[in-house]
């Protein structure tokens, strides 16, 4: 004779088993624009090293266009249109003012190890948190770039006054320190930056070598400024804060650990690219720009303080602890270099 109480018994507690293991298998997606490229090689590491710590229950799936437009990844983290995104504070700097103090130019930052420490030093400060929190994104980690450089075409430019008049796609600090020595800066996206070189909108491209590189940039342009130098962009990978809550304890703790090592590929990675730059540069026939130390100098002097010191005010206008901010940026620099 059947049993059928024990059999129910048993097959309801075999129903749970079953709910149980399919509660603890996660997927997440991640916004990105473009192709797979330097910029993103810490988002690939991230997700290989979080599937191998969960044994493939937590899998973080990539997602180059289809699920937003860059300037709009923020957005979508707000709303929960996805898990995870990646974004530059240049594109939307009303909606991340904390983290432009990492956009200024001329911060004097020279390796990516000093780009991460700083721009988790800004991450974690509280009022950087809850300025993000608006959006309901959490801070992950940073993309470290190399100092910007511009790759145009038409007459190189050799001292400053040649700026005068020129069209530069940049975006953030930099393009205010164009704008400062009369150029004339344009924030089109990544995507966009080819299409206005080729097309004459724009007579300049500023972009970290990895970015003339995957969007073709380099491909047409005549010159490369290899020591203008004048800063960077800072674009970090947020996710949905209710998502992150949500994890289970064990996917959360493996999405924490994964970060470092994510960060180290990315730079290792990096650090490849550089090295072969000059190469590549040589390969495509390109002018290396040599600007002279004076004329860097006076960049600097004409630039760097004057939008430093508005940024402050501006900042501080809107409840922002800016010099805070600044100061932290500073001082991070001078722990790393063991000042």
């Amino acid at each position: 004779m059947i049993n059928w109480k024990g059999a129910t018994a048993a097959l309801a507690l075999a129903a749970l088993a079953a709910g149980s293991v399919a509660a603890q298998e996660v997927t997440w997606n991640v916004s990105l624009w473009g192709k797979r490229r330097a910029f993103t090689e810490h988002i690939e590491k991230l997700a290989e090293e979080v599937k191998n710590r969960t044994g493939g229950r937590f899998e973080i799936k990539i997602h180059y266009g289809g699920l937003s437009k860059p300037k709009e990844n923020l957005d979508g983290i707000s709303i929960g249109a996805f898990e995870m995104a990646q974004f530059c504070a240049g594109y939307h700097r009303d909606k991340n003012p904390t983290i432009t103090v990492l956009e200024l130019p001329f911060l004097g930052v020279k390796t990516l190890d000093e780009e991460v420490a700083v721009s988790m030093a800004v991450y974690n400060h509280p009022a950087t948190q809850k300025d993000l929190a608006r959006w309901n994104a959490r801070l992950l980690m940073p993309s470290p770039m190399p100092q910007y450089n511009l790759a145009g075409t038409g007459k190189p430019p050799m001292k400053l006054d040649d700026f005068k008049g020129m069209r530069i796609r940049a975006t953030g600090g930099i393009g205010e320190a164009f704008k400062m020595v009369g150029a004339v800066p344009t924030s089109v996206t990544a995507t966009e930056a080819y299409n206005a070189l080729e097309s004459g909108v724009v007579d300049a491209v500023a972009f970290a070598p990895h970015a003339h590189l995957a969007f073709r940039t380099i491909d047409i342009a005549k010159w490369w400024t290899e020591n203008l130098n004048p800063g960077t962009v800072n674009c970090p990978v947020v996710v949905n804060i209710d998502a992150y809550n949500e994890l289970p304890d064990e996917f959360r703790k493996a999405l924490d650990e994964a970060v470092a090592p994510a960060l180290q590929h990315y730079i290792d990675n990096y650090n490849q690219l550089l090295a072969k730059w000059d190469g590549i540069l040589k390969e495509k026939n390109i002018q290396v720009v040599r600007i002279p130390d004076e004329e860097i100098a006076r960049f600097r002097a004409i630039a760097a303080d004057p939008i430093r010191e508005k940024w402050i005010r501006d900042m501080s206008a809107q409840g922002i602890p800016a010099q805070e901010l600044y100061d932290l940026v500073i001082e991070t620099l001078k722990k790393v270099r063991g000042g």
